[in-house]
């Protein structure tokens, strides 16, 4: 199947493309795409793997769904285009940012620039239908997604995942610690926040570790 994704993801996920799931999901897509509204823009689909190749990955912070609503769904977890307002969970993170490393709340909740320093954006299911919250979940894309996180933990090291809330702390299931630094907690939203995303203290942790191993930190 012709998937347009990076080139070195295109590579590592080559076989997903020829699955029964995968074909099944593209038709799913494709008609979704050509009957309603559906987030992010069909172009953006791919864009988490887009700006942050197989190679450069330094760390991975898993979302569930795209946002749902106009304007700000983009193809990365938790970010937004320029100037949308910043939804719930991303006030949070950057709360928990300015907390941990003293580093003021930027202008922009448009995370393309952790994509372009090796941070993997990757929401478990990557279309949403506009207003709909899950209505593209259990439809195949949750198999791509882990097929790349397994991947990434079977092929690489020294990786930083950061895993927010139940759903995302399943898949700490299929990765090393001993290869990687598994950071778990509760979600950002504001309906756990509190219960210990706060203070957690996962973006200064990832780049200690990430110092120890000899890379670069991230200019969270």
């Amino acid at each position: 199947m012709n998937v347009k994704i990076e080139p070195s993801w295109h590579e590592h996920l080559s076989e997903e493309f020829e699955k029964d799931y995968f074909i099944k999901l593209t038709d799913f897509v494709r008609s979704e795409y050509l009957s309603r509204q559906v987030f992010p823009p069909a172009k953006l689909i791919f864009n988490a793997f887009d700006h942050t190749p197989f190679d450069k990955v330094k760390v991975v912070i898993l979302g569930q769904d795209p946002y749902h609503n106009d304007g700000q769904a983009h193809g990365l977890s938790f970010s937004v285009n320029d100037g949308v307002k910043f939804p719930p969970s991303l006030i949070n993170i950057f709360k928990e940012i300015n907390d941990d490393l003293n580093i003021s709340v930027p202008s922009s909740g448009n995370l393309t620039r952790w994509a372009d320093q090796g941070v993997l954006l990757l929401n478990a299911t990557l279309t949403v239908q506009a207003h709909l919250a899950g209505s593209h979940q259990n439809k195949g894309w949750e198999n791509f997604t882990d097929a790349a996180i397994r991947k990434l933990a079977n092929e690489r090291s020294n990786i930083v995942f950061m895993l927010w809330g139940s759903y995302a702390q399943k898949k700490a299931s299929f990765i090393d610690s001993h290869k990687h630094m598994v950071l778990t907690s509760v979600h950002p939203s504001p309906l756990s926040a509190h219960r210990g995303f706060f203070g957690n203290k996962h973006f200064s942790k990832a780049n200690e570790y990430l110092i120890s191993k000899g890379q670069s930190p991230i200019q969270w």
